[in-house]
């Protein structure tokens, strides 16, 4: 599987053929120019993850596409999107991915808590191959592969972080959600991640932009 990373949660899953695009939001660069994609899987409404600036040419350079989201996203989003909940299923060539979680973590308990669809990406050898959990710690308690992993968020204490990734245990983590601190901050939770990572699991930081087999 190749994973290439376009800065915060936005990240190009291509395995079996599938191109799949993760939340195309308003803090990463790189991902208008696709094409050629299977699929587009927004996790959630919040900008940060469903840019609708550059979406619409997005989906215009990929008119055969599937579109999935969160159902609160699938309503405001314009396009043709499929609103994917806990245990529906779909298949992307021949992958299949299943919505998971279902919510998103709480910032504040006087916000209202909205929408978020964790995606599980899976073939015929590994129902888990991926998971990306949008803005959730959603611990699907089963052997994920390669965990997208929040690193930074208004919702999210560096503990919950660690702990997050060692229940779920992945063979690699990945860090997304990183668009909200600078270079200097990355260091310090990344530091901590790798260091703080359960045994067995290696935590890789992709480069920009670049491709990286995983």
């Amino acid at each position: 599987m190749q994973l290439t990373h376009f800065g915060h949660s936005c990240i190009l899953v291509e395995h079996l053929g599938a191109k799949l695009l993760f939340d195309p939001g308003n803090f990463s660069h790189g991902f208008e120019g696709i094409t050629g994609l299977d699929a587009i899987l927004v996790t959630h409404q919040h900008p940060d993850h469903a840019d609708t600036t550059r979406l619409p040419a997005l989906l215009e350079a990929n008119p055969g596409a599937q579109l999935f989201s969160d159902p609160q996203s699938a309503n405001l989003l314009d396009g043709d999107w499929t609103a994917v909940r806990p245990g529906d299923s779909f298949s992307v060539g021949s992958l299949t991915v299943r919505g998971t979680g279902g919510r998103h973590a709480v910032i504040h308990p006087d916000m209202p808590v909205i929408d978020n669809t964790a995606f599980l990406v899976g073939d015929d050898e590994n129902p888990s191959r991926l998971l990306h959990p949008g803005d959730s710690l959603y611990i699907p308690h089963e052997r994920v592969d390669v965990l997208a992993l929040p690193s930074t968020a208004p919702w999210l204490k560096i503990w919950e972080a660690i702990d997050y990734l060692r229940a779920v245990n992945p063979r690699v983590a990945v860090p997304i959600h990183q668009g909200i601190v600078n270079d200097n901050g990355r260091g310090i939770f990344y530091g901590r991640y790798s260091e703080m990572a359960p045994e067995g699991t290696e935590f890789r930081v992709l480069p920009h932009e670049d491709g990286v087999e995983v």
